[in-house]
This record gives C-alpha cells, structure tokens and sequence, in this order.
C-alpha cells in the first residue's frame, strides 16, 4: 500500500488509473531488480490478462558491497533498521544508493525503466512517514531522510518516481505507436 501511495499520484498526472492487484502475490527471487520487476510483470499480466505494473527497489550500500541490494525487504523483515545500523556500526562510509526498477507488462510485451537516488545511511532512524528504509536513508543535496518527507517532496527526487514516469512515458508513447 506505501508504494501505491506513492506512486497513485504519478498515474493520475499522466492519465492512468491505478488499482491494487491484492489477489496475487509473488515474490519472484534475482540478483538484479530489473529480472525481478519484468518477470514479475509477466508473471501477473498472464494471470489477470490486465496490463499490470510492478516496482521493486533496494538500497545499496557502498561499505556493504551493496548489501542488502535485491534483499533489502528480506532483510528489512528480518534484522530490520537496526540490523543494518549495527553492521555499520564504526564505519565512516555511509554511501548509498535506492535503486527502483518499474515494469509494464501488457499486450505489446513488456516496458522497463530505472530510478536511482544518491545518498547516506543516517547514524539513527529519523521520521515516521514512508517504510522500509526510508528512515535511515537522506538523499544527497537534503537534510531530511526520505520518511520525513511528505509524498510530494519524495516523489520530487526518489528513485521510485523517477522509475515510474520513466515507464509510464514509455507505455504512452507506445500506445500511439
């Protein structure tokens, strides 16, 4: 739902109207979020028969190899913000990186595009708005870490809606085409 929320009023500005596909659920497993985004994509517009678009995203972080990268809700579920905090415990290098990949699949085949945002793994969560990681992650060039930004400054910058127009212009230009 966070995503959706996110993502609803990047729709409606190019003309398309969203709608949660609740009733199927997958969690297709890669090293690379673009598989993940595609097949899934795939996978859902084959089921329903209805163009779907699926988003996946992950923080890279630089002092961990990019860890936790395509895992990052596995790893979110599991040790969580202060499991990643932890393991930077005493590490100056707090580069990171959110990465979104977008998908649409539909009767033409399948449309990809990326999203990325630079930044830094904060010392302490900071803010209540967002999920995942947005607590823990501050964009370069802004003070604030994502969740203390309301939907409109994230959507200004994040890599989610930079993925997202990217292929909702995609789908609209391949519609008239």
């Amino acid at each position: 739902m966070h995503k959706y929320e996110e993502v609803k009023p990047i729709a409606e500005s190019y003309g398309i109207a969203l709608e949660v596909c609740s009733d199927i659920k997958l969690e297709v497993q890669s090293d690379r979020l673009e598989d993940i985004a595609v097949k899934s994509a795939m996978i859902i517009y084959a089921i329903s028969g209805k163009p779907v678009l699926v988003e996946d995203a992950g923080l890279f972080i630089e002092a961990l190899n990019g860890f936790p990268g395509p895992y990052s809700s596995y790893v979110y579920k599991t040790i969580g913000i202060k499991g990643v905090l932890k393991l930077l415990n005493g590490v100056s290098n707090r580069r990171a990186y959110f990465k979104s990949a977008s998908a649409i699949a539909f009767h033409k085949g399948v449309l990809l595009a990326t999203g990325i945002v630079y930044g830094q793994i904060a010392l302490e969560p900071r803010g209540s708005k967002g999920f995942g990681f947005d607590p823990i992650f501050i964009p370069e060039g802004a003070e604030k870490t994502f969740a203390e930004m309301s939907v409109e400054e994230k959507n200004s910058i994040s890599h989610r809606a930079q993925s997202v127009r990217k292929v909702f212009e995609l789908f609209i230009k391949s519609i008239y085409e």
